[in-house]
């Protein structure tokens, strides 16, 4: 952990704070944070899926399984 000063804006920290369910200015913004990396991971996901990325098209063996009656 680090432990460091800096200027937030009030208003900004309590409506955001309200929106995660937070408890206090710390929790506040480590969730937020975490909240930044998770979409950040989630947006990933949709462009592999997207881009088809790891998806083995050209097994006959998968798309044979793919494709049901």
């Amino acid at each position: 952990m680090r432990k460091t000063s800096v200027e937030i804006d009030e208003r900004l920290i309590e409506q955001v704070r309200t929106l995660l369910g937070t408890s206090s200015i710390d929790e506040t913004i480590d969730s937020a944070l975490r909240e930044v990396l998770r979409r950040e991971a989630r947006r990933q996901e949709v462009e592999a899926l997207v881009n088809m990325d790891g998806l083995e098209l050209s097994n006959e063996k998968v798309m044979a399984g793919a494709w049901r009656p």
